[in-house]
């Protein structure tokens, strides 16, 4: 089976594939502290309860991808898999991996390694033109050409910042569970606040998308919106203009970029 791991600032999501099917996944807090040997411990206990995997660490598993945001989370991931996975081949997303998407920007290794994997998801899942819009720590927005390039993209605060920034800097505000209120005018300052974080992104979502649509294709319609990241069902109700949910769009990415760099024999 793959491992599959996609390190973000907030939360780390792990998938586990047999073949092309994810058959498990989790999802856990990203701490920055952590060891290579505390890291190793947390995959045992999460894998040692899958009844397909064996009880030792490392049974079961035939390769790893991952890609990280957090360059400190890689650095302690990298020994994971030298030191408990040493016979498992490992793909770690960094400059030189192949992926299969030209990259055309002013500096490649400066886009997120987790906004390319998601660009090749994209093509290989929808083709291009195509925006997946990740809902995560930042709300993303990122551009697939026709021809399968990545060609740029928008970054955005995300929605937990938001809330949080509001209950920080509101002298009668404060941190809110994000849910959708009973209506858009709230009759109270908690649904007065979840409305504006719901309609208000979703309304972001829908500007910022409709504008990258006429750059990037003659059509607008022609372009495949994606929603992915842990946040987008919150605004997948609301917004007119998302085409398609893929919660596992970064992992499925991961599956394509392994299979690219490791050679099948």
């Amino acid at each position: 089976m793959l491992l599959t791991i996609d390190v973000g600032n907030t939360h780390t999501v792990l998938g586990l594939f047999d073949g092309e099917d994810i058959v498990e996944h989790w999802r856990i807090s990203t701490d920055a502290r952590r060891t290579a040997d505390e890291l190793a411990v947390l995959l045992q206990g999460l894998m040692g309860m899958h009844p397909l995997l064996g009880d030792e660490l490392g049974d079961g598993i035939d390769g790893i991808a991952i890609c990280a945001t957090v360059p400190s989370v890689l650095h302690e991931l990298r020994e994971v898999t030298r030191r408990y996975y040493g016979d498992v081949p490992a793909v770690l997303v960094e400059p030189g991996v192949k992926t299969g998407v030209p990259i055309l920007t002013d500096n490649p290794k400066e886009v997120g390694a987790d906004r390319i994997i998601n660009a090749v998801a994209a093509v290989d899942l929808y083709g291009g033109p195509a925006i997946v819009v990740d809902f995560g720590t930042a709300t993303t927005f990122d551009a697939v050409s026709a021809r399968g390039e990545y060609v740029g993209g928008v970054i955005a605060p995300g929605i937990e910042i938001s809330v949080e920034a509001l209950g920080v800097r509101g002298a009668q505000l404060r941190k809110i569970e994000v849910a959708r209120p009973r209506s858009v005018i709230g009759k109270n300052t908690v649904e007065a606040m979840q409305s504006g974080i719901i309609y208000g992104f979703a309304g972001q979502v829908d500007g910022v998308v409709n504008r990258m649509a006429r750059e990037l294709a003659d059509d607008p319609d022609d372009v495949t919106v994606i929603a992915t990241g842990g946040l987008a069902p919150m605004v997948l109700g609301e917004s007119s203009v998302i085409d398609e949910h893929e919660p596992w769009l970064t992992l499925i990415g991961l599956r394509l970029v392994y299979e690219r760099n490791v050679s099948r024999t």
